[in-house]
């Protein structure tokens, strides 16, 4: 089972409903940290605010048990702020201690663009991943957001754009994916990606 965690970031169905459409069936929105810890594969989604997140994460208990399951090899799959939030820092209205999955920070994207950064943009490749198998370098995905992940290390980027400046627009840290784009809103691409991520659950990354 793939467990979306709900904490009250984003539409969690259309997440779940993208899966549906891609192939991969038993997937669930959970709440429960319990019900997390039995997951063979996490999704953490969402659209809003850095500090909102992690302290709804750290309330819940749902921050312990994710890394606990991360650190026992369980795939992850972060999406758009879920993304961000792997950084050891956001800096949104503050500073705000991150899940440090994909060391470096959460920062806003530069003056002299508009934004939130709304709309499709093609991603190249730096390396090879397997969460893009069968999705031609070149491919448009549909990004909705103020802020991005600075990894300090950027051999664990295998996807990246630009707006403005160019950024990661994925990430693979081990058993640890994430993408700043919405595969959910990126037509068949996205679903690809979606689709990829299922297949290395049930592999076992």
């Amino acid at each position: 089972m793939i467990a979306i965690i709900d904490y009250s970031m984003g539409n969690l169905r259309s997440v779940q409903k993208g899966f549906e459409h891609a192939g991969v069936t038993d997937v669930r929105v959970i709440d429960d940290p319990a019900v997390l810890g039995k997951a063979d594969g996490i999704v953490l989604p969402g659209v809003g605010a850095f500090r909102d997140a992690t302290a709804h994460l750290r309330n819940s208990g749902m921050r312990d048990v994710l890394l606990e399951r991360v650190a026992e090899g369980v795939p992850f799959l972060g999406i758009c702020l879920g993304m961000q939030l792997l950084a050891d820092v956001g800096l949104e209205d503050g500073e705000w201690e991150g899940l440090g999955l994909a060391p470096g920070r959460c920062e806003r994207l530069p003056a002299g663009v508009k934004v939130p950064h709304i709309g499709w943009n093609t991603i190249d490749y730096p390396r090879q991943s397997r969460l893009f198998d069968g999705v031609d370098e070149g491919s448009a995905f549909y990004f909705v957001h103020s802020y991005h992940l600075n990894p300090d290390e950027d051999s664990c980027i295998i996807g990246s754009t630009e707006y403005g400046i160019r950024f990661a627009a994925a990430v693979e840290v081990g058993n640890v994916f994430a993408v700043q784009f919405h595969p959910e809103k990126s037509s068949e691409k996205g679903l690809r990606v979606l689709a990829n991520f299922g297949r290395l659950v049930s592999e076992g990354v």
